[in-house]
């Protein structure tokens, strides 16, 4: 069976670990050449030579996807390093937890930045490239928290909503010249938790982790699934959650 994944020039954000990490290295042991874009150094340097000891082939930039300058160096750095970009996987995501009228205005402004105009930018970077080749795949993490609206998660699961949203609509207006997914984990065992401002969240949440998470190498594997399909199939929506969770 043809391996459609090797060589492929596959461009990540939040990339140092989590479902981003698991993703990377997967892709490469399938013969993709990485790059890696996130915020801490140390962590792209560690998995970059981890990838490349085990024979891969990654680089990395340090990438805030606040910035949409960062999203367009990042492919660049795919363009001028590989030839051209492939796939670019908007992973980067973040999350604060509270009640609407809580009023966390700073953690509104985080979501909105990171989750929604941080993908926003991810496919802007990409998009000329894509014109330019022919052909291109957008790969957008979403999440279950925006199929299921639970309290506390209103304004997260709102920005996971606009971008299902624009997932589909770049998805129909692509007309085949591009492929375009959306895969939404649920719980994942990740550090999602790490940066909750609500502490009784944060301790409810880890909770979940430890006894009902799935492994990311598990929505690693729905990212090589859609990647990996012939370029006339387009994997359009995939959900991903563990098989006890609501």
């Amino acid at each position: 069976m043809k391996n459609e994944i090797e060589g492929k020039v596959v461009a990540i954000t939040g990339a140092s670990s989590g479902v981003g990490k698991a993703t990377a290295i997967m892709l490469a042991g399938l013969g993709a050449k990485i790059v890696l874009g996130a915020r801490r150094l140390d962590r792209l340097e560690e998995i970059t030579s981890l990838i490349t000891k085990n024979g891969g082939d990654a680089v990395y930039k340090v990438t805030d996807v606040r910035k949409k300058d960062d999203l367009i160096n990042l492919v660049k750095l795919a363009c001028d390093r590989y030839g051209g970009l492939d796939v670019i996987i908007n992973n980067a995501g973040m999350s604060q937890l509270s009640h609407i009228d809580e009023l966390d205005l700073e953690g509104w402004e985080q979501m909105i930045d990171i989750n929604l105009k941080g993908t926003l930018y991810g496919i802007a970077a990409a998009i000329p490239v894509f014109h330019k080749q022919g052909s291109g795949h957008i790969i957008n993490i979403i999440s279950t928290s925006g199929i299921k609206i639970v309290p506390m998660q209103g304004v997260y699961a709102g920005t996971k909503n606009a971008v299902r949203t624009i997932t589909e609509a770049l998805r129909q207006e692509s007309k085949g010249r591009w492929r375009v997914t959306g895969i939404s984990p649920g719980y994942v065992q990740t550090e999602f938790a790490d940066n909750l401002k609500n502490v009784q969240m944060r301790d409810l949440i880890k909770e979940k982790m430890e006894t009902l998470a799935i492994s990311p190498d598990t929505i690693a594997s729905a990212v090589v699934f859609a990647i990996g399909q012939p370029a006339s199939v387009d994997v359009g929506d995939i959900v991903v959650r563990p098989s006890v969770q609501d």
